[in-house]
């Protein structure tokens, strides 16, 4: 049971990180001026995605370890739904993150403002995914 521990812990820590983003980061983030934004939006990316794409695959794969040794689908659903935010990070978010690290920000302008507000949008996704993941794991620890 200690990997559906670990599991649950990742997904947590993935789920505390992402709903960071959505609640506190990205609104401050949409209160500074155009070029602020983008300049503030690019290393906060980087580093965001440097902490939550490894807690996606390390979550992923304890549960599917804890899957393993349980046989409790919970485990498989948390590790699908950790798995999950790579194809959509990679998919659906993609796009507007390399329009946004391709402007420079001396040149940001209202475009520039609306795809970040998409990005936050597309990102609340994220945050969805690891929410239920941790709540998969939750239930199956629950009900090992």
């Amino acid at each position: 049971m200690l990997y559906a521990h670990f599991a649950l812990t990742c997904a947590a820590v993935f789920t505390g990180a992402a709903a960071y983003i959505n609640v506190a980061e990205q609104p401050a983030r949409l209160a500074l001026e155009d070029k602020a934004l983008l300049t503030q939006w690019k290393p906060a990316y980087k580093h965001g995605f440097a902490m939550q794409a490894p807690l996606a695959v390390v979550g992923c794969l304890l549960g599917l370890i804890a899957w393993w040794q349980t046989t409790s689908l919970w485990f498989l659903l948390g590790a699908v739904l950790m798995i999950a935010n790579w194809p959509w990070t990679l998919l659906a978010i993609m796009p507007t993150n390399n329009t946004l690290m391709g402007m420079d920000p001396a040149n940001a302008d209202a475009r520039t403002r609306v795809l970040i507000q998409k990005w936050g949008k597309l990102h609340a996704v994220r945050t969805i995914l690891g929410a239920l993941a941790t709540i998969a794991f939750l239930v199956g620890l629950t009900a090992s």
